[in-house]
């Protein structure tokens, strides 16, 4: 009998041990995985129990959480909205049942309130029995000109992205991609719905969910010229716009047996041309003549002082830009020289090249968010505004701004004019692969005053243009223009 004792209360002590070695591992080493688990609903149910923090541009609310009433607010306490939608969809992102983007995703602590900073609010709402909220995020961008971003943009018709910039800052004032999409379908407490939009956007050639402005890059074309003219610049103090530069109608390629044309098969001048000529009209050869004179180096490291290779977050991540690797072939540096070959630049970048001749050569990190607070309106954070790079000497800014203001008094980008105001900017055609028409681009800046620009902008609209360098300025300088006036209020 007491045999039968023992081995019996072996027996549960052996099970009453495995069950607790089982109950552990669940707790213990299971607990990470059964929380993220899709199956798991009670991750489902608490995302939307939080009244996530606001995203607003200055008065106007981008994202707000409203709470549920009817049938389903004892599952869901409250569903995300964006009051603008399409608008500001590649601003803000979504914030979805398993997911979220954008400024959603790279402030998501702060926004659902579970931030080491918010740690003082939240012991103050437990004390005085009230539910915590998430911080609001009050971003640098300017209503005005990211509404006409998304205006001039859609009047197109085409793809494409504007980025709009305080080139003394770096504040980001109009992020817009093309085409977008409507966040509230993306953000609603229920899955199958979430999942059916999802596929819908995903299935979508437009890439409606890419955010083109600072995740795509494209080859930059002519707006390029602008560095290789830095570059060229800074190599000798002494030059300068009426700087005399080589202008074939064709410019023969090293190691090859083809040659380098201009726009239409067209002379530049008569063989020798001021520099300002040759961006006025955005001759091909004279740039070509100048990235081989200057050769691979010197070119990437003008390109890497505006910024290109940093690492950047705005705090969404940016996608990389370059010039591409160093090649075998002497030919390339001529290609990359106006944009072309294994050039490839975001218009978040290309919009800082301008950003940077506009502010005397320093460029400035940019940003996208002004000021974070919490429920009450405690500051957290403050954005203050810091130099990433120099690119150019300010001389050399200066003769670059005075000969993109030239481009567009007197060149391919007369259409980017505003009366009263000193507009500079530089065209751009970027041929591409699968016989898809080139992309037209625009990169400018405006103020009051050529020493004093309060603005700075890149366009690009895919295969929006004709072919010719008179494209970009046809159209995507008219849509810099609407921007510009309204960062100005013209």
């Amino acid at each position: 009998m007491n045999g039968t004792l023992k081995r019996a209360a072996v027996a549960c002590m052996l099970m009453f041990a495995l069950l607790m070695l089982n109950v552990n591992y669940i707790q213990v080493i299971q607990a990470e995985d059964l929380r993220t688990d899709s199956r798991n609903n009670r991750n489902f149910y608490a995302r939307y129990d939080v009244e996530r923090g606001r995203i607003t541009a200055g008065d106007k609310v981008l994202a707000e959480s409203v709470r549920n009433k009817g049938s389903q607010s004892h599952l869901f306490a409250f569903t995300r909205r964006y009051p603008e939608a399409e608008t500001y969809a590649h601003v803000t992102g979504f914030f979805a049942p398993e997911n979220e983007t954008e400024i959603e995703r790279a402030h998501n602590t702060l926004l659902n309130g579970t931030h080491p900073d918010l740690l003082i609010r939240r012991g103050i709402d437990l004390l005085n029995s009230q539910q915590s909220k998430g911080a609001n995020v009050d971003l640098t961008i300017m209503p005005k000109a990211q509404e006409a971003a998304y205006k001039a943009l859609a009047q197109s018709g085409k793809r494409g992205a504007v980025v709009a910039m305080n080139p003394k800052t770096g504040a980001i004032l109009a992020l817009v991609s093309l085409p977008s999409y409507d966040p509230n379908k993306l953000s609603e407490p229920n899955k199958e719905n979430v999942n059916k939009a999802s596929k819908v956007y995903e299935k979508d050639k437009g890439s409606p969910l890419l955010n083109r402005a600072i995740n795509q890059s494209y080859p930059p074309g002519s707006t390029f010229k602008v560095v290789t003219a830095a570059a060229f610049l800074e190599k000798d103090d002494s030059r300068g716009a009426q700087t005399q530069v080589e202008a074939p109608t064709r410019l023969a390629l090293p190691g090859t047996n083809i040659s380098l044309p201009n726009s239409g098969n067209s002379a530049c001048g008569s063989g020798q041309v001021s520099l300002v000529y040759a961006l006025e009209v955005s001759c091909n050869t004279p740039f070509g003549k100048i990235g081989l004179d200057l050769g691979y180096d010197a070119m990437n490291e003008q390109m890497q002082k505006f910024g290109a290779g940093e690492e950047l977050e705005i705090p969404m991540k940016v996608s990389g830009s370059s010039i591409g690797k160093k090649e075998d072939d002497p030919a390339a540096i001529a290609m990359t020289s106006i944009g072309q070959r294994s050039t490839t630049m975001t218009p978040l970048q290309m919009a800082m090249v301008a950003a940077g001749i506009a502010n005397n050569g320093v460029v400035m990190k940019p940003y996208l968010v002004n000021e974070i607070a919490d429920s009450e309106g405690t500051e957290i954070e403050k954005a203050d505004p810091d130099e990433l790079s120099t690119a150019v000497t300010e001389d050399t800014a200066r003769k670059l701004r005075e000969m993109m203001v030239s481009v567009v008094n007197n060149g391919t980008a007369r259409l980017a004019q505003i009366p009263g105001v000193q507009v500079g900017g530089k065209t751009g055609t970027a041929e591409t692969s699968g016989g898809r028409a080139p992309h037209a681009w625009f990169i400018s800046f405006a103020g009051a005053s050529v020493d004093e620009p309060e603005v700075a902008v890149s366009v690009i609209v895919e295969s929006g243009s004709a072919g010719t360098e008179a494209s970009g300025g046809q159209t995507a300088a008219p849509i810099a223009k609407a921007v510009m006036s309204a960062v100005l209020g013209r």
